[in-house]
């Protein structure tokens, strides 16, 4: 993408502008100045030519242009004169149409390079670049070879001066034959070349020229010097012009596309800021007198039944069944679900000693199914599902539970925040859940279109979970599956965000790529498995035209294109207008900022966190977007993804006791 933007941005010399000449430091030679405005080089040297008295030859310089270039084409016909074309490369692409249309009518055509750069200024490589494209361009619209070249910014023979000659030499090394144009003290009686452009001037001078009385002949200039104009093109060369007119038009769509898309997915990004923030706002505003589980309505103190399923957890098991015990909610039973572990993780949970804790083994069948075995020894009706890396706040199943105290609400997602941020990523990561997910979250409960209940903590009713038929295995993101399909059963779901508990993440690149890999892959599975809920009505519809549609744009469409949009802005520092380019990156980049303080304050963090930020604007969520990619990609092509199991260190309790979200906002 970068390499066609690149091409067209050359092509506009918006890229390696090579537009101005030099001062020459010495003069064309002799033979050239003294000579005809035609100029070859052969083995006799400098060769030139004229037009025969009372003969003109009348030339266009640039375009093909969509306006002028037919009107001077009808005014041609209109007279029955001939005249030559020198066209730019880069235009005879745009226009192919009317290259032959100048071609069938008659008229000759010559080079005017491909983006009309002084030829003179130029590399090596770009001068054969202006030359070949050019070529290749007429081979694929005409299918011939033109022999004939005008110099961009050059008139009359003495301006191939200089470095001009020097490319001019080289020029006419490859077999073109220079056309300049003659002298203005030349009078068209003596016979005369007479160089235009394509504007309303050109028109005017052009018509006024074919009234001419001392003219007898309007002709093209090879006919007027008995020149081969043309060089026949091999089928080859007339395919890979072709694709390379094709392939300029492309370039230009999607550099007209870029530009929607851009202004597009700006205005989208802010607009997703400017709702995540207001939503959060009102989330605070209206936690404690207008959602179910506020204060006036009767406290939860019914048993509850907790969930681990557990796999090769023995870092951190421990830590997360002492954290459970520690609980101040009265009644807890605590059922370990060790999924046919290598390592020491059901050993550890039964040596806890406490008989609140139950372990039950059974082989190796994925996270679903040890769920779902879990509940089958559950002996309570209210049921909180824990990750075996996650440490749960002494407070956490108290608050987490107490939304279950309205009957519509059938889950409830509490508030995960990461305990090890030691190192960088772990910090990226931090400022992700507080920011992105947490933020995400306030907002889906205004919105009533909860699309996660996170698998390290969540509260369920029994009744909602068999009545959806427990825990599905048909996505790899089971928890957003099991959320989704309670949206669909009729049931409500909400945030706790004052249930806090501290999970492990990913330290390395290898681990946090193949965890989000996993889960983006689950999430597609899922929205693809709940497409129908968009149609349908009440709670479900309202979850389905809410929530995936959110998912379908900010999460899956966004990232798809938030790539191209940074090569795009890439592009606009480094070639267009840098000062606007950086000042809008850095302006969007400013709000995202004040977002993020937002989120870090309402979660009671340190609003300090947020110098790792821009850092994590260009590294960190680059990968995000790779994840993304190549998560469609597996989705649209039919993989099929298994279990990814991440290396755990039991530093998920570093942070335990630490900050604790808001609950209310001070009042102005």
């Amino acid at each position: 993408m970068f390499a066609a933007l690149l091409f067209e941005g050359w092509t506009n010399h918006e890229v390696d502008a090579a537009d101005t000449r030099s001062a020459c430091t010495s003069p064309a030679p002799d033979a050239v100045t003294r000579g005809g405005p035609v100029i070859g080089i052969n083995r006799n040297g400098v060769q030139t030519a004229s037009m025969p008295a009372r003969t003109v030859a009348l030339t266009f310089d640039g375009g093909p242009d969509p306006l002028w270039t037919p009107r001077l084409l009808d005014l041609l016909k209109k007279h029955r004169a001939r005249a030559t074309f020198f066209l730019l490369g880069s235009q005879a692409a745009r226009h192919p149409d009317l290259v032959r249309r100048i071609r069938a009518e008659g008229h000759e055509i010559g080079s005017l390079t491909y983006t009309g750069a002084v030829l003179g200024e130029t590399s090596a490589l770009r001068f054969s670049a202006e030359l070949e494209l050019t070529q290749s361009v007429l081979a694929g619209a005409t299918a011939l070879h033109t022999n004939l070249l005008r110099m961009p910014r050059t008139t009359s023979p003495d301006t191939l001066c200089g470095r001009e000659w020097t490319a001019a030499r080289r020029a006419t090394a490859q077999g073109y034959v220079l056309v300049a144009a003659d002298k203005a003290s030349r009078t068209p009686a003596q016979g005369l070349v007479r160089q235009l452009g394509q504007t309303a001037t050109a028109y005017r001078e052009t018509e006024k020229l074919l009234s001419d009385p001392d003219v007898d002949r309007f002709t093209t200039v090879s006919a007027g010097t008995l020149l081969t104009p043309y060089a026949p093109v091999s089928a080859v060369e007339r395919w890979s012009g072709t694709a390379l007119i094709r392939a300029a038009w492309l370039g230009r769509q999607f550099s007209h596309a870029m530009t929607w898309t851009l202004g597009i997915a700006g205005a989208l990004g802010v607009l997703r800021l400017i709702l995540l923030v207001h939503f959060a706002r009102a989330h605070v505003r209206r936690l404690e007198r207008s959602r179910p589980g506020a204060p006036w309505l009767r406290e939860v103190t019914e048993p509850v039944t907790v969930l681990v399923p557990a796999y090769n957890e023995e870092a951190g098991i421990e830590a997360t069944l002492r954290s459970l015990l520690a609980s101040d909610y009265p009644r807890l039973q605590i059922i370990v679900i060790d999924d046919g572990s290598t390592d020491r993780t059901a050993e550890l949970a039964e040596n806890v000693g406490d008989p609140r804790v139950l372990v039950i083994r059974k082989a190796n069948a994925g996270k679903a199914a040890a769920l779902n075995t879990g509940l089958e020894y559950a002996r309570h009706d209210l049921l909180v599902m824990v990750d075996a890396d996650t440490v749960f706040e002494p407070d956490a199943v108290h608050h987490l539970v107490q939304p279950l105290a309205h009957p519509a609400v059938g889950a409830v997602s509490g508030n995960t925040k990461v305990g090890n941020r030691r190192g960088l990523l772990a910090k990226w990561q931090h400022l992700e859940y507080c920011f992105g997910f947490n933020l995400d979250r306030r907002m889906f409960e205004v919105l009533e279109c909860m699309t996660t209940v996170p698998g390290a903590i969540g509260a369920f009713r029994r009744d909602a979970l068999t009545g959806v038929g427990g825990v599905s295995d048909d996505t790899l993101a089971e928890d957003t599956d099991l959320t989704m399909a309670l949206w669909r059963a009729g049931w409500r779901v909400l945030y706790e965000e004052s249930a806090v508990a501290w999970t492990e993440v990913p330290t390395s690149l290898r681990q946090l790529w193949r965890q989000r890999y996993r889960w983006c892959f689950g999430t597609i599975q899922a929205m693809w498995k709940h497409r129908g809920a968009v149609l349908e009505t009440g709670v479900a519809g309202r979850f389905g035209r809410r929530g995936l549609t959110y998912l379908a744009i900010f999460q899956v469409a966004l990232p798809l294109l938030a790539p191209v949009i940074d090569v795009f802005a890439l592009y606009g520092v480094l070639f267009l207008d840098p000062f606007s380019s950086a000042a809008v990156w850095f302006a969007f980049m400013a709000v995202q900022l004040l977002c993020a303080g937002y989120a870090l304050r309402l979660d009671g963090e340190r609003v300090r966190t947020l110098w790792w930020m821009p850092f994590q604007l260009v590294v960190y969520r680059q990968l995000m977007y790779l994840v993304v990619i190549q998560s469609v990609v597996a989705a649209l092509l039919g993989s099929r993804l298994q279990w990814q199991i991440m290396k755990r260190s039991g530093t998920a309790a570093e942070q335990i006791g630490g900050p604790a979200p808001y609950k209310s906002l001070p009042t102005r």
